[in-house]
Formats: structure tokens, C-alpha cells, sequence
């Protein structure tokens, strides 16, 4: 299916026939992406005295539970409930699921025994004006992102200086291929996940932060629509599937 959509006088065809999925899929087991020391995704058929859940060992159909971390077991979408006194749903505040988006990709810099993505690095990078999300790939891209497990690692972060450069540029949606956008330890500080959404002095409701996403080497940086889908799930956090649409200018 091609449309056409429009945004402050420019005309885009896109084709909803070819989405471009950068989520990493949830499976059972230790071959999947895990960060904060989190349990492995659980999934198991439900047993009931003699009855089980599950074609292949005599029941009637497949009926599983699904145990998980939104956080730390796969691709997720928070919002400011992450880090809020108050209790703020994503599915409350996440209503619009469309947005203009740029995708770049950043070798972030060394500081220290850290691996930083800069705001000087996103000043020279970012090149389209009245984007609402930001997708940042940061290299070198491996594959093995898709399982790798961060926990205790000190992966790459966002500098918090970055963060409220986003704001400024008015990005409302923060996607990377990490487990955070802060540092693994900072004493809790949390200074990025602060930054972009303004907590608690101008609190951003419907900002969203997504992390643990994997963006292919196949897709070139550049301009897209983003579709960010989420579960109705009454949760700070929920496991996520973001997908890009190419823009063709008309």
C-alpha cells in the first residue's frame, strides 16, 4: 500500500508494503539479549493436573505463560514512569504512534574507561529539521548485539549535554542499540534518562525513551517514518516493535 503523506508543505510517498523492523525479538531461552542482570525470557505451557498447554505433548492447544523484564529481556519503550515518583503509564501517555524520524549512526567517543555518544557528535550528524524521533546505530554495528548480554559490561551511553540538545532540537522519541541511555553505574544519578525528559521540574508526558533496538547495516542513514508499537500494558515500560517506513520526497 503507497501513500502519500505531508508534513509542513513537503510531500512524501511511502510504501506501508515494505516496513523495516529494528526490534529484537523476544525468545525463551540465554540466546537473547539481556542487560541488568535480569532472569532469561521464560515461556512455558500452563499445567494443570493432567493438562497441559501444548499441542505436542497432548493438549488441546498451545496456552503459555510468558515471563519477562520489559527493561532488560528485549527491545522496550519507557517513559518518564522509568524514573517517577508518580506513577506514570506508557500506555497512558504514548497516543500518537507515527513520527518523522532521522536515523544516524555514531562511533561514540572514548572519555575515560567510557564510551560516550557527545553532543558535539549529534550537532554534526543530525540533518533534518522538524524530525520527532532520533534513532541513533552506534558502531561498530555487530550482529551479535542481537544476543549479547551488557550486564556488568559498561556499555556505551548518551552524554546527559547530548540528551538536552535532543530536547532543544524538540525530539520527543529517543531510540539506540543500548541498554541505557546513562551509564550502567552512576549511583542512580540517571542523568540522560533527567535531561531529555525534563523530570521533575517540566516533566515531558509523552516523550519516550527505546532501548535494545538492533538497525541492520542494509539501512542507510537518512530520513524515515517511524511506527512505534507497544502493548497495552499498564506499565512504566513495554516490550516494543519499532519499524521504519522509507520516504520517497514528491
Amino acid at each position: 500500500m503507497i501513500a502519500t503523506i505531508e508534513q509542513q508543505g513537503k510531500k512524501y510517498e511511502v510504501d506501508f508494503s515494505k516496513p523495516i523492523d529494528i526490534s529484537i525479538p523476544l525468545k525463551a531461552g540465554d540466546n537473547n539479549v539481556n542487560a541488568w542482570y535480569c532472569e532469561p525470557v521464560k515461556i512455558e505451557p500452563v499445567v494443570m493436573g493432567e493438562w497441559v498447554g501444548d499441542v505436542n505433548r497432548g493438549g488441546s492447544v498451545n496456552f503459555r505463560n510468558v515471563f519477562l523484564n520489559p527493561h532488560g529481556n528485549g527491545t522496550h519503550t519507557e517513559s518518564v514512569g522509568h524514573i517517577s515518583k508518580e506513577n506514570y503509564s506508557l500506555n497512558q501517555h504514548l497516543k500518537q504512534f507515527m513520527f518523522f524520524a532521522e536515523l544516524i549512526s555514531v562511533t561514540p567517543e572514548q572519555i575515560n574507561d567510557d564510551h560516550v555518544i557527545t553532543k558535539s557528535q549529534l550537532e554534526s550528524l543530525c540533518r533534518y529539521n522538524n524530525t520527532q524521533a532520533i534513532i541513533i546505530r552506534t558502531l561498530p554495528n555487530r550482529s551479535e548485539k542481537q544476543t549479547f548480554h551488557y550486564s556488568n559490561t559498561n556499555p556505551p551511553y548518551l552524554h546527559h549535554d547530548a540528551a538536552a540538545w535532543l530536547v532543544a532540537r524538540g525530539i520527543k522519541h529517543l531510540l539506540l542499540d543500548l541498554p541505557s541511555v546513562d551509564r550502567e553505574k552512576d549511583d542512580g544519578k540517571l542523568l540522560a534518562h533527567h535531561s531529555f525528559w525534563n523530570y521533575p521540574t517540566a516533566t515531558r508526558l509523552d516523550c519516550t525513551i527505546t532501548e535494545l533496538i538492533f538497525v541492520d547495516d542494509k539501512i542507510i542513514d537518512g530520513h524515515y517514518l517511524l511506527n512505534i508499537q507497544i502493548t497495552a500494558l499498564e506499565n512504566d515500560a513495554s516490550p516494543s516493535k519499532p519499524v521504519l517506513y522509507s520516504l520517497k520526497e514528491k
